[in-house]
């Protein structure tokens, strides 16, 4: 079997499938076998396997030269642990699924969350640039320190969570009510496209990357240290 370096297999389940099957066979039984697809789930990889434990999903987010995040999903504790102790020693912090989901963890939050920033953009309530910067400077970098959850229970003051959903609870779910869910129209992504070609300002995607990921380099060091958020 030769799989190219230079081309990712196409996100194709029978293709997939067909090539966990062939590593299966010609690895040891040892060898955990791990998947970093993002759409596809280990119930969609895992049916013509011999011994679907040996496979697992491992989910790192981009750029995962520089983001620690590393979401896995299994059903054999005992290799999920010599997943989570592997990506430990490679100064990645891995976070354990309950339940199979396509997207996984962080992939459905962002998505959530950009359906709403356009959402934003196709009502008319603020700009491409404006979006952005106002997710930059304000719940972005909040959210660098501590999760979404762990910012509510700050938010509840001295009674925590339990203070904030008896008294704000009810002003979120009005808001969680007022939310969209757009569709990606010609309209909108017109939208989309000449905001993100105003916000990039002529900026080439590499120097955008350059900018990004020496950003992402000086919070990381700020932090002090990637594996224990």
């Amino acid at each position: 079997m030769r799989i190219s370096s230079k081309r990712t297999p196409p996100e194709k389940i029978p293709l997939k499938r067909d090539i966990y099957a062939e590593i299966e066979e010609n690895s040891p039984d040892w060898a955990i076998i791990a998947s970093s697809t993002s759409a596809l789930t280990w119930s969609d990889l895992s049916p013509d396997m011999k011994n679907p434990k040996r496979l697992i999903t491992a989910h790192p987010f981009n750029p995962p030269h520089l983001i620690p995040l590393v979401e896995l999903f299994g059903i054999d504790t005992e290799i999920l642990n010599k997943a989570d102790a592997f990506y430990r020693q490679l100064d990645r912090v891995p976070v354990r699924m309950n339940k199979d989901a396509v997207g996984h963890i962080a992939n459905r939050l962002s998505s959530a969350l950009w359906r709403e920033a356009v959402n934003i953009v196709a009502e008319g309530i603020a700009d491409v640039s404006a979006v952005d910067a106002a997710l930059v400077n304000g719940p972005g970098l909040r959210w660098s320190a501590v999760g979404s959850h762990m910012v509510y229970h700050l938010g509840g003051g001295q009674g925590g969570i339990r203070h904030y959903l008896e008294h704000l609870g009810p002003s979120q779910a009005r808001r969680w009510e007022t939310l969209g869910t757009p569709t990606l129209s010609p309209e909108v992504c017109d939208k989309l496209i000449t905001g993100i070609t105003e916000e990039a300002a002529g900026r080439s995607i590499n120097e955008l990357e350059i900018e990004r990921d020496a950003i992402l380099i000086a919070m990381l060091k700020a932090r002090g240290t990637t594996n224990e958020h």
